[in-house]
C-alpha cells in the first residue's frame, strides 16, 4: 500500500482540482494523491483585471485553505487577465502552501484579442464571453478559452498542471532555495 499525500484545492472548479491531482501524482509517483476541491474565498473581482489583483486571489484562496483545513499541501490557482504592452492576454496565478513555505508561479500568457478584453472590462467573466463567442457552455469547467483559442491543442488544465509543476520547484530542492 502506497502511502498518501493529501491536497486542498481552494476550488471545486473540476479543472482546477484535476490540474492540481495531475501534477503531484507525476511529482511523486511513488505516493497515493488524495485531492479534495473546496470553496476558498479569492476576495477579488470574480474576473480579476490585473496581474496584481490574479495573484492576490490566489495568494488570499490558499491562505484560506491553511486556516480551515489540514493537509500536506494546499494548492490555488487564480486566472485573470491584464493588457499588456502587446496587447491583451490571460493567465493564471498559481499559490502553493507546504508545511510553511509557500510558493507562487504563473501560468502560461494566451494572448485574448480585444474585443473580448473589452468585453471584461465592462465586468463579464471570460468564460462567458467565450461561452457566446464559440457557442458552447460552462467551457471555464471544461478546456477554457485556451482550448477555443488553440484549436483544442491545449487547455485551461494543460496550463494550470505545468504552473503547478513548476512552482513546485521550490519545495522539491529547499536547500537551492534557502535564503
Amino acid at each position: 500500500m502506497k502511502a498518501s499525500i493529501s491536497i486542498i484545492v481552494g476550488s471545486k472548479n473540476p479543472v482546477k482540482v484535476a490540474a492540481a491531482h495531475n501534477a503531484l501524482e507525476r511529482l511523486f509517483p511513488e505516493y497515493e494523491i488524495q485531492c479534495q476541491g473546496v470553496d476558498a474565498p479569492s476576495l477579488v473581482a470574480d474576473q480579476p483585471m490585473t496581474e496584481a489583483e490574479t495573484k492576490l486571489g490566489a495568494i488570499n484562496r490558499v491562505k484560506y485553505c491553511q486556516n480551515q483545513y489540514q493537509a500536506d499541501y494546499f494548492i490555488a490557482m487564480e486566472g485573470g487577465v491584464d493588457l499588456f504592452e502587446d496587447g491583451p492576454a490571460t493567465f493564471a496565478y498559481i499559490a502553493i502552501a507546504h508545511n510553511s513555505q509557500v510558493s507562487i508561479g504563473r501560468g502560461a500568457q494566451l494572448p485574448l484579442p480585444m474585443k473580448v478584453y473589452q468585453a471584461l472590462s465592462q465586468g463579464q467573466e471570460l468564460g462567458h464571453v467565450m461561452d457566446a463567442m464559440f457557442d458552447t457552455v460552462n467551457i471555464k469547467q471544461k478546456g477554457g478559452a485556451i482550448s477555443l483559442l488553440t484549436n483544442g491543442n491545449e487547455t485551461r488544465q494543460s496550463n494550470y498542471t505545468q504552473a503547478i509543476m513548476l512552482a513546485m520547484a521550490p519545495m522539491l530542492h529547499p536547500e537551492l532555495y534557502a535564503n
